[in-house]
């Protein structure tokens, strides 16, 4: 193993050994398909988007937006809450638990089984990683490819407990680098179990073509992020952007076995429960019109 190997190596080890119709799908550009055969993805919010509302009264705004209208949330943090009480707040408002991010040190070594317990509580049965930043962040195509047998090995210890890990991309994945994309590296390295959560926003923002990226990796999209950007609007609200939203909805539904679609806005202006709350109804338009 090259130096440079060893060294990425040893930077991880380090860290612990509604069936809707369809007669529009012609027109859509999508093959027509009966409606018993078109699931409904349900909506869920990431919570980082409402984090300092989260701060001040963490139930208050799990309320809220459940009252909204989303289904599910996606956790970043929970607020010195135990699992019990998070899963007796999501159980009170009805709501599912879409997701959880998670840092890649809470999944290894002795962190691992701690991690499943309290995800098990609350009911999640994905375990994604937000991102990996400082001297943990792959700074070649080999550390993207250890990186990736990784997350390989970590979907293979999940399984077992009726769980999937995953990645979730930043803009930073999708600029070449040295002829490489690492996203590209990472996806096709991973374990077909390893869920790719792609950041739709943050693709746009890289300059590169969502679903050209999308397509590649069919039943890995199992939750995708659902975030707008525009290069002429600043920050604007899910579907009013950039972003070709009936071709990702186009994917998802036919090929990408997404389960969830969960709204993350970063945002601050408006406040941000106003924001999530016209993205919610945003999407709900797209959706409507995507299958009218």
């Amino acid at each position: 193993m090259a130096d440079s190997d060893e060294l990425t190596r040893r930077r991880f080890v380090r860290y612990g050994a509604g069936v809707v119709a369809v007669a529009g799908a012609a027109r859509l550009g999508r093959p027509r398909a009966s409606a018993a055969r078109v699931r409904r993805i349900p909506i869920g919010l990431q919570l980082y988007s409402v984090r300092g509302d989260c701060q001040k009264d963490f139930a208050g705004t799990v309320a809220q937006v459940a009252e909204m209208g989303y289904e599910g949330v996606e956790f970043a943090g929970y607020y010195n809450w135990s699992a019990d009480r998070v899963r007796k707040l999501l159980d009170q408002h009805g709501l599912k638990c879409c997701g959880t991010h998670t840092g890649l040190p809470t999944l290894l070594g002795d962190e691992f089984p701690r991690t499943v317990e309290f995800n098990k509580t609350i009911g999640n049965r994905y375990l994604i990683v937000p991102g990996i930043g400082g001297n943990m962040r792959p700074d070649s195509k080999a550390g993207w490819v250890l990186f990736a047998k990784l997350m390989s090995e970590l979907a293979e210890k999940a399984k077992g407990h009726g769980m999937q890990v995953g990645y979730h991309n930043h803009a930073h994945e999708f600029q070449s680098d040295n002829g490489d994309v690492p996203w590209e590296v990472f996806a096709s390295n991973s374990h077909d179990d390893v869920i790719l959560q792609v950041d739709i926003g943050h693709v746009v923002r890289a300059g590169a073509d969502p679903a050209r990226h999308m397509k590649r990796y069919p039943g890995r999209l199992v939750t995708v992020h659902v975030k707008e950007f525009s290069r002429t609007k600043k920050d604007p609200p899910v579907g009013e952007g950039d972003v070709d939203w009936p071709a990702m909805f186009r994917i998802c539904e036919d090929a990408g076995g997404t389960q969830w679609y969960i709204v993350e806005d970063e945002s601050r202006d408006p406040p941000p429960l106003e924001r999530v709350k016209q993205d919610l109804q945003n999407l709900r338009r797209l959706l409507s019109a995507y299958h009218a």
